[in-house]
């Protein structure tokens, strides 16, 4: 099954990452995660900005349930193992 929403093609400047997902969230029926997206992604770096775009992608196409997103989420931590 093709993925309707991916990050692959959109601009990598953080607000249009971020913007992107919210689109996403919105079409999806997910409107009342966006406040949640935003407040996390802009909680760390750009590394955690795209690690929590990511899983909320995967919560618009249907890959994870709201129920399963915190397992999907990076901790709230700055540091990222390479």
């Amino acid at each position: 099954m093709e993925r309707k929403y991916d990050l692959v093609g959109v601009d990598g400047n953080a607000f249009s990452v971020v913007g992107y997902t919210q689109r996403a969230l919105r079409e999806t029926g997910h409107k009342d995660q966006i406040k949640d997206l935003k407040a996390r992604a802009f909680s760390g770096d750009y590394n955690q900005l795209i690690c929590v775009c990511l899983a909320y992608i995967d919560l618009a196409n249907g890959d994870i349930t709201v129920d399963e997103l915190a397992d999907h989420l990076p901790n709230n931590s700055n540091e990222h193992e390479l």
